[in-house]
């Protein structure tokens, strides 16, 4: 019974890993001035400040997130300790949470660190579908 809770705790961080692209998109288009639907990446290639980095941002949850979910999948089938497995899907999505208000407020180094956290978390998903 247990592990059934602790696949849809999982299941709903990788959701929430999934949305958080249009999240990033929405904030970054927000509010916007002359945004043209029916050319919205030559629109947001135009784009600066927060608009800009919002984008970027959501770029690279696009990029991150089949690594991620992958990795809870391939770490569920290898047998994984679920509450460690919880946690650590928990813990990417919070990492990526701040990586997103790090990028959209201009907090480089900091931004970059929680980036190497979540990262770092995925590849450990990896070692747990190993080991």
């Amino acid at each position: 019974m247990r592990f059934e809770t602790q696949l849809d705790t999982l299941v709903f961080a990788i959701l929430i890993a999934g949305f958080m692209p249009m999240i990033c998109a929405v904030i970054a288009k927000w509010g916007a001035q002359g945004y043209d639907n029916h050319n919205p990446r030559a629109w947001m290639a135009n784009q600066e400040g927060f608009r800009a980095r919002a984008n970027a941002a959501q770029q690279n949850c696009f990029e991150a997130f089949p690594f991620f979910a992958v990795g809870v999948m391939l770490a569920s089938l290898g047998g994984a300790d679920g509450d460690l497995l919880e946690s650590v899907g928990w813990f990417f999505v919070a990492m990526r949470v701040a990586y997103i208000a790090c990028y959209i407020t201009d907090k480089a180094t900091l931004r970059s660190a929680f980036w190497a956290l979540g990262y770092a978390a995925v590849i450990y998903l990896y070692v747990l579908a190993l080991y």
